[in-house]
């Protein structure tokens, strides 16, 4: 685990801005995206949002994640091919460019979060799935279950049937049966993976784009700000509990907004304090090193700069 001292010292040197000398750039929430023709540079920031907002920056963030994004890449590479080219820098991926299709794949192994507020509150036909009557809050499913929601070029995170993402036009049929498989597929991988390390892979959600006729999936996948896992050993005696499980992801912020200040995405976020911020930093640590099984071993610094040397020495910049 890095030191407590570490994360506090750079607290000042977080990755807030990527303003590079590089065509086509687009500005996300925590990810920043440059156009380079054929080729896309992405780079991921330590800015942290929560409800849609961003809230502040979080030491090391943006390496934790972009570097775990690259080891499940490489995990997964046999089950489907992804965008990525090669990591040129800590924060940085160059990937092959390719069209995204509209349409977020959220896939479930268990019915919690929102899917559980929508069935409690007897929404029929979310998704355009019946569920059962009787199922329990963080019950598993027999079978891992997929939720498409729309991108925001097409409607912010609209809930959509498999039925209507064909009848849109947002994907082919043919095209949508290839992606739900290889989403669960990849859901499967994941599940497997995570168990040997003792967690829970409960959902995530999964990107995939066109490079020509070929589907890759893309964006980052299997990160706690994509997915949310559990901890094994707990999760049974928390479930016959009624109680909540633990949670090794974003969903820790949210959490902590809304029990000590109030916040749920309306108005003015607060504040986050460095304390806080830090505690956030030693669990992306957490997840990586439980993951991946290696000790996160971060580039201090002032990241920019090095960013810049980096992609110089690539040839990129």
């Amino acid at each position: 685990m890095v030191a407590r001292d570490v994360l506090q010292q750079q607290l000042n040197h977080t990755l807030r801005e990527t303003d590079l000398p590089l065509p086509g750039r687009r500005q996300g929430k925590v990810r920043d995206t440059y156009d380079l023709g054929d080729r896309m540079l992405l780079v991921a920031t330590d800015r942290l949002s929560a409800f849609d907002v961003v809230l502040t920056t979080v030491p090391f963030k943006g390496q934790i994640l972009n570097q775990l994004a690259w080891w499940w890449f490489e995990q997964t590479k046999d089950v489907v091919p992804n965008h990525v080219i090669s990591q040129p820098d800590p924060n940085a991926l160059l990937a092959r460019k390719c069209k995204a299709l509209p349409v977020e794949v959220v896939v479930r192994g268990y019915i919690t979060g929102s899917l559980w507020r929508d069935y409690t509150a007897g929404k029929a036909g979310v998704y355009g799935i019946d569920f059962p009557a009787g199922l329990r809050k963080d019950q598993a499913f027999a079978e891992p279950i997929i939720t498409p929601s729309t991108k925001e070029e097409v409607g912010h995170d609209e809930p959509i049937s498999s039925a209507e993402v064909v009848k849109r036009g947002l994907c082919p049929a043919d095209l949508w049966e290839e992606v739900q498989k290889k989403a669960i597929a990849l859901f499967k991988r994941g599940q497997e993976l995570a168990a040997a390390r003792g967690l829970i892979l409960v959902d995530t959600k999964y990107e995939f784009g066109l490079a020509g006729d070929e589907l890759l999936v893309i964006d980052e996948i299997h990160t706690p700000d994509s997915s949310r896992y559990w901890e094994a050993a707990e999760y049974e005696k928390r479930f016959e509990a009624g109680e909540e499980q633990r949670m090794l992801d974003k969903e820790n912020i949210r959490q902590w907004l809304i029990k000590e200040r109030g916040f749920q995405g309306h108005g003015t976020p607060p504040e986050i304090p460095a304390d806080v911020r830090c505690d956030l930093a030693e669990k992306y640590v957490m997840n990586y090193e439980r993951l991946t099984g290696e000790a996160f071993q971060p580039a201090t610094g002032e990241p920019l700069a090095r960013l810049e040397q980096n992609l110089r020495a690539a040839g990129i910049l």
